[in-house]
């Protein structure tokens, strides 16, 4: 065998490339990297691989690779000879790996893939919906999403329109609830003609009722105004005539009315009712009123007892004994210190069911156990007070009457405000005519307002109640009509600074320069007050000023507080007779003219030139004492008659003052 000359290399790597030509290895089966040949050993021949075969075949394993020999030295390369020795047979070649088995044919694409099953319906109970915002058909939709065998989009589409409709549970009744929306334009005004239509058919047409507060009734029994005289020229003469003979039966006015016809009120329409389904139009002159039935016209004795009745009404003239004889028993020193207020409270207002007689019980307390701070008003150091300090202490200005007042109302139970404004009280200058009217300020005074029985709401003042102040001053003397005045009369005198506190029976809310000015023209005649039934608001005239050389007769005259009042039974007794004090003309004699009277109405009719001279004043006299003896009762003719008589003696009561211009 010729010998094989061994190829020269110049390199590592050329060695390397040409030992893979020789193929004596395959590369093993795994993926892994396979580990490097090893290198030949020094005068070691290549190891020959023999392959074994069973039954002529060849088998399908792959050869064993020995063991990875130990990192050892790079052998040293083999020497070359030219000896005859016997030549290195080249190795066998591994045998051939059997090759993987072919895949098989892909099948044509465009055959459909087969069809899921039909999903059978979910079993699954559907829960109450949670509190939060999620909900069982978006649970549901994510458990569709995972499919078992992932297929792509368009797969996926077609498979689920092949599939049955999936049915989705509608949310309960209760929770899908909506308000139900608001009628239409065109149902509103069909139900408006509609009620508008049954209105007009079963509507009966009365006639207007008259407010009773708004226009309280006056009894039958009140007499008329007595009809003023005309203006006539001066006629000194015969009124001489009259003071010189006194036994001339003196001038008269004529009677008034036998019956007393209520003027329309500004609530009562002048428009009679029509009658229903009659046209309107004017009234045939044929046809007669309806005649009036005899048969059941009351009696007098009838209408004196709605008179009675009325009067119980009337806080002018009811009967405070009760109340006031109570609030005399708890002077303010003989109070627990404790709780004051409560005893009072209990005291005052127990005994009484009415609320119009506990807060008569309080008003009364006040004027017996606080006097007017004049010491601190007078000072301009005013202080102040709690309730309680202002009970023992005694003393406060109108604030301290009002907040005590308050304090004991609320705890018995009554509703009951304080009210601050203005008071034409001490201080008060009314306005010269033509003078205006001075900036708003309602401020500087308190009083309280009070609900009493019928849930109507009475103004009072406490302070002005219990006295009053002058030549700095206090003069404690009782004034009930602080209590009993009605609130149109009382806010002649007052101005609250809220005007939802003037509580007015006509609900009018008067202005400022309206309060200021008050109902006369000019200055007011300066009125003095008294006990014996005369009104304030209705003596004539009103001004302070009266012209002398006006030409006329002027008419003076008053009237009783109440329609109802009873001299004997809410008074002292019998009226005093009234005189007007006048100085004759130009002032040279002076005299004292008796007013006449039909028991709520005095009047006299005097010339203006015998009232005096300009400069002069002019009085309204009560007859106090004839002869030393009490003039209650007295009348004109027995005044006359001991005039004439010679000497007598007389005293008098000043009730009101003008001053002639």
């Amino acid at each position: 065998m010729a010998d094989v000359e061994e190829p020269k290399f110049n390199s590592l790597a050329e060695r390397i490339a040409a030992l893979n030509q020789q193929k004596n290895f395959t590369a093993p089966p795994s993926t892994k990297r396979p580990p490097p040949p090893p290198p030949p050993g020094a005068g070691k021949s290549p190891s020959h691989v023999s392959a074994p075969k069973t039954n002529g075949a060849v088998s399908s394993q792959s050869p064993n690779l020995p063991a990875r020999p130990q990192r050892q030295p790079p052998p040293s390369l083999p020497r070359r000879t030219n000896t005859s020795e016997s030549a290195v047979e080249p190795p066998p070649s591994l045998p051939g790996r059997d090759a993987p088995p072919p895949l098989p044919n892909r099948k044509n694409s465009a055959q459909q893939s087969p069809a899921l099953p039909a999903r059978r319906p979910s079993a699954q109970q559907l829960h109450n919906r949670r509190g939060s915002n999620s909900s069982e058909v978006s649970h549901i939709s994510t458990l569709s999403n995972l499919s078992l065998n992932p297929v792509s989009s368009r797969t996926s589409t077609t498979s689920t329109e092949t599939q049955p409709t999936r049915k989705v549970l509608a949310p309960t009744l209760d929770q899908a609830k909506l308000p139900p929306l608001p009628p239409s334009r065109k149902e509103r005004e069909a139900r408006e003609a509609r009620e508008a239509a049954e209105k007009g058919a079963t509507e009966v047409i009365k006639a207007p009722l008259l407010s009773a507060r708004s226009a309280p009734a006056v009894p039958q029994s009140r007499p008329g105004l007595p009809p003023r005289l005309p203006s006539r020229p001066n006629n000194s003469s015969a009124h001489s005539q009259v003071d010189e003979n006194p036994t001339v039966t003196p001038r008269r006015l004529p009677p008034p009315p036998s019956a007393f016809v209520r003027p329309a009120t500004t609530f009562e329409s002048t428009r009679r009712p029509d009658v229903p389904g009659s046209r309107p139009g004017p009234r045939p002159s044929s046809e007669a009123p309806p005649p009036v039935p005899i048969s059941s016209r009351p009696t007098f004795s009838q209408i004196d007892a709605v008179v009675e009745r009325k009067s119980t009404s009337c806080l002018l003239c009811r009967d405070f004994s009760g109340p006031d004889n109570v609030a005399a028993q708890y002077p303010s020193h003989s109070l627990p210190r404790h709780d004051p207020v409560g005893y009072l409270a209990n005291v005052l207002c127990g005994p009484f069911p009415s609320a119009t007689d506990k807060a008569r019980a309080i008003f009364t307390w006040c004027h017996h156990n606080i006097a007017y701070n004049v010491e601190e008003f007078f000072g301009k150091c005013i202080k102040g007070r709690s309730v309680e300090e202002t009970i023992f202490h005694g003393k406060a200005v109108c604030q301290g009457y009002a907040e005590v007042y308050q304090a004991i109302a609320q705890r018995a139970g009554l509703q009951c405000i304080v009210i601050g404004g203005h008071g034409k009280g001490y201080g008060y200058k009314p306005l010269r005519s033509g003078e205006p009217p001075p900036p708003r300020d309602p401020s500087g005074h308190a009083w309280n307002a009070v609900c009493i029985d019928n849930g109507e709401w009475k103004l009072l003042d406490a302070c002005w109640g219990a006295g009053s102040v002058g030549d700095q001053q206090y003069h404690k003397q009782f004034k009930p009509q602080m209590f009993c005045l009605s609130n149109d009369l009382f806010g002649l005198k007052h101005f609250p600074q809220d005007d939802r506190y003037f509580f007015r029976n006509d609900g009018r809310i008067l202005t400022w320069e309206e309060y200021i000015v008050g109902p006369t023209k000019g200055e007011k005649a300066d009125f003095f007050g008294t006990d014996e039934g005369i009104s304030e608001f209705t003596f004539s005239p009103a001004e302070k000023h009266i012209p002398v050389y006006s030409g006329e007769v002027v008419r003076f005259q008053f009237s009783k507080v109440c329609e109802h009042w009873i001299p004997e039974r809410h008074g002292r007794g019998k009226s005093y007779l009234l005189l007007m004090k006048i100085h004759g003309m130009d002032g040279r004699k002076e005299d004292l003219v008796p007013l006449e009277t039909d028991g709520f109405w005095w009047w006299t009719d005097i010339s203006a030139r015998d009232l005096g001279a300009p400069g002069q004043t002019i009085f309204l006299y009560g007859l106090t004492t004839l002869n030393n003896k009490d003039a209650r009762g007295v009348t004109k003719e027995e005044y006359y008659r001991t005039k004439s008589s010679g000497g007598y003696s007389m005293s008098w009561a000043i009730y009101a003052k003008w001053e002639l211009v």
